[in-house]
């Protein structure tokens, strides 16, 4: 027995082409309806294009917790920078190099760099 021609095999490409142009408008409206019940569900407007539904959570800059002695910093996140684990072997703990936002209240004197990013996100200078 031969299978059934599909339905759609038997239409022209104008007809297809159509076919798919209301599906597609079809899908756009549910998506919208969807969108809409969601914002009244969350009660905040949904991220348009998002397939979660959200907003991607922005970036945010990480204060530094650490200060090198010569000005580097580390903000205590990822692998620990050459110049904290040079001065731990020399015989100093990582809490000497602890930055107390109420004791420095003064701007420490930036001098240019010129350098290169490490390997773990350390920026290496050289003076």
């Amino acid at each position: 027995m031969r299978p059934k021609k599909s339905s759609f095999e038997t239409l022209s490409n104008e007809a297809l082409c159509k076919l798919r142009d209301e599906i597609a408008d079809l899908l756009i409206g549910r998506a919208e309806a969807l969108r809409r019940e969601l914002d009244q569900l969350t009660g905040g407007p949904a991220a348009a294009g998002d397939a979660s539904g959200g907003e991607k959570a922005a970036s945010r800059r990480i204060a530094p917790k650490y200060r090198g002695p010569h000005g580097e910093t580390w903000t205590g996140r990822g692998l620990k920078p050459r110049w904290l684990n040079e001065a731990i072997n020399d015989g100093k703990q990582s809490s000497d190099f602890l930055i107390d936002k109420e004791l420095n209240t003064a701007p420490v004197e930036q001098t240019p760099r010129v350098g290169r990013v490490g390997g773990n996100g350390v920026h290496l200078v050289t003076r």
